[in-house]
C-alpha cells in the first residue's frame, strides 16, 4: 500500500511500481468508479484484444472447458 497526497489540482501520482505492473504510460487513459466509498482507477487498455494476449496463459482453454462441458452434457 502506498500513500500518496493531492495536488491543489486534485492530482495524485501513481507510485511507479503499480505503473510498470498495470503497463500505465504517458497517454493511458483510466476509467475513475466511485462505489460503496472508495475510488477505483482502471487502465483501460489502447488495443483490448492484442493487449490480452497471453494473460490467461497456463490455464485451461475456454474452448477446451466448452467441450467438456458438452460431452458431459450430452451424457445425462
Amino acid at each position: 500500500m502506498s500513500i500518496v497526497r493531492a495536488t491543489i489540482k486534485g492530482q495524485v501520482v501513481i507510485p511507479a511500481e503499480i505503473r510498470r505492473k498495470y503497463h500505465i504510460t504517458k497517454g493511458t487513459k483510466v476509467i475513475i468508479i466511485d462505489k460503496d466509498g472508495e475510488i477505483i482507477l482502471k487502465p483501460l487498455l489502447n488495443e483490448p484484444v492484442k493487449e490480452a494476449r497471453g494473460r490467461f496463459k497456463g490455464g485451461n482453454s475456454a474452448l477446451k472447458v466448452l467441450i467438456e462441458d458438452r460431452r458431459e452434457e450430452a451424457k445425462h
